[in-house]
């Protein structure tokens, strides 16, 4: 079975029919081709309505394969240092990064057929766009979401199938099938550097539309692209790709119009509905729901799914010592204090204070038959069962620690790089006592430190420390909090360099690729 998506018209016009049920009611499935689609400006929206929608979809028949919430969880949280699904012991193949060699399993291929279908999707969009009717500004908008999308698509596919950028020899090292048409066939790797060149031509075209166009999207439209999304993805590209001067540029031009949030939004379910500071996300309701293969029945503290209840979501305990006791985001976690009696091997809390705590404090944040863990976690909640929420992709956080750590590696800016932390930390109320005042390395650590704080468990672990070069390295107790099965040290030039390899299904497929990076 080739990896590699075509636009499939059928499942495309029941996509399109989310955010539109009248679409469907007027043009059923039989009778749906390209030139109905792209017939008109009006159904080349929906067309992209259903690219954003297959950000949540559920893939392949298997449960917890659910779009970009799959990568966030199985490949961003699970490998890294500071989360841990309690218990689920059988599963530590994949959160002990032991798979990224093996091409045939479900984990290796995943994120290439999903991805790719992304930009399958996107491709037929842009070959199709200027033939519809309609407004120029609404064509421009339309072939920009796109480019978008596009370029989003080849920088998650970079970070997992590509080595990092501080191992591939300023980008020689090889990189991903460039496909940006709708062309078939065999197609060879390009270079890592030509994949990021990509990346950057898709989203300079991007912004070129978004602007010329003089269109936004609608104010209660979180979930389509639009310019702020297109900086954002360029700010998060440019870090990964160690070009810190457009990591610099871009992050505050992303961040412009999104606010940060509220305390009280931050810990009572800022990570479920959009606020303020949210740049993009993933549409979610009671009637549009992925029910148990969601990402919130798979990290929400409050579903009802059997894989939150008995197995919930928790911050290690050497980062959890690591935030001030003055920060509002202690209070999303439920820690140990002096004198609490859990299990020390499993994390399971089942008699005296930190279960009546559990209970008491945090009543509204679990299921009724949820089993209690120490430091598990009350960040991801479910806004209906069992597994409803709206999923982030970007906020305006992310971006002051983006520009931050671009100029810290610029070097010589000190004084702004402090002036992004109080503003993200102390000036948004998160921790009123905070102070900056470090310099050079030392303001580096800091900056990696909150990054780690501020998005713990939206699916930047493992990348961040595949990027920076560090080990995975988890500790049980006393040291840590991690199972024993999970407390493991993994080198960053172990395992392929973190590198997954390509998978066997696209090999086998296309005749111009071979498994494994060289």
């Amino acid at each position: 079975m080739k990896l590699k998506n075509r636009f499939f018209l059928a499942a495309a016009a029941a996509l399109l029919s989310a955010c539109s049920a009248d679409y469907l009611d007027t043009l059923p499935q039989s009778s749906t081709d390209t030139g109905t689609v792209f017939e008109t400006t009006e159904n080349a929206r929906m067309a992209v309505n259903g690219l954003c929608l297959m950000m949540t979809q559920q893939y392949l028949g298997q449960q917890g394969v659910n779009g970009e919430g799959t990568i966030k969880t199985w490949y961003g949280n699970y490998p890294g240092n500071d989360f841990q699904k309690c218990n689920l012991t059988g599963w530590a193949p994949i959160i002990n990064a032991t798979y990224m060699e093996r091409n045939s399993v479900l984990y290796c291929y995943y994120p290439w057929f999903y991805y790719y279908k992304l930009v399958g999707n996107a491709n037929r969009i842009l070959a199709n766009i200027d033939k519809a009717v309609g407004a120029e500004e609404e064509r421009l908008f339309i072939r920009a979401q796109a480019l978008t999308v596009r370029a989003y698509a080849y920088l998650m596919l970079s970070q997992l199938y590509c080595h990092r950028w501080a191992d591939s020899n300023q980008g020689a090292s090889r990189g991903l099938p460039l496909r940006i048409d709708t062309s078939d066939g065999d197609l060879p790797a390009s270079t890592l550097a030509q994949v990021y060149t990509q990346i950057y031509t898709d989203l300079d075209a991007a912004i070129d539309g978004y602007t010329r166009s003089g269109l936004t999207r609608p104010r209660d439209d979180n979930h389509s692209p639009d310019l702020a999304v297109a900086y954002a993805i360029y700010a998060r590209a440019a870090l990964t790709r160690e070009d810190w001067a457009a990591a610099a540029k871009y992050a505050p031009l992303a961040r412009k119009d999104y606010p940060l949030m509220s305390n009280a939004d931050y810990v009572d379910g800022g990570f479920s509905t959009p606020n303020s500071e949210w740049i993009w996300s993933s549409y979610s309701a009671p009637d549009q729901t992925l029910y148990y293969f969601s990402f919130f029945a798979q990290q929400g503290s409050n579903s009802s799914a059997n894989i939150c209840r008995s197995y919930p979501c928790a911050i290690s305990k050497e980062l959890y010592d690591r935030i001030p006791a003055t920060d509002v985001r202690r209070r999303m976690f439920l820690a140990p204090q002096e004198g609490d009696a859990y299990n020390t091997a499993n994390g399971r809390v089942t008699a005296g204070p930190l279960l009546e705590r559990a209970r008491r404090d945090y009543a509204s944040k679990l299921f009724s038959s949820s089993l209690i863990y120490a430091y598990m976690q009350f960040k991801f909640l479910c806004t209906g069962q069992p597994g409803v929420g709206q999923l982030n992709h970007f906020r305006s956080a992310e971006m002051y620690l983006i520009e931050a750590e671009a100029l810290c590696r610029l070097g010589g800016m000190d004084a702004d790089v402090q002036a992004l932390m109080q503003a993200l930390v102390k000036d948004s109320g998160r921790d009123p006592q905070y102070a900056c005042t470090k310099t050079g390395a030392d303001l580096l650590e800091e900056v990696r430190l909150y990054r780690r704080i501020e998005l713990w468990g939206e699916g930047f672990d493992w990348f961040d420390l595949k990027r920076w070069r560090l080990p995975i390295e988890r500790h049980a107790h006393p040291t840590g909090s991690f199972h024993a099965q999970f407390a493991v040290s993994v080198k960053p030039e172990e395992g392929n360099q973190w590198t997954w390899v390509y998978p066997a299904k696209e090999v086998d497929y296309n005749g111009a690729l071979d498994s494994y990076i060289e």
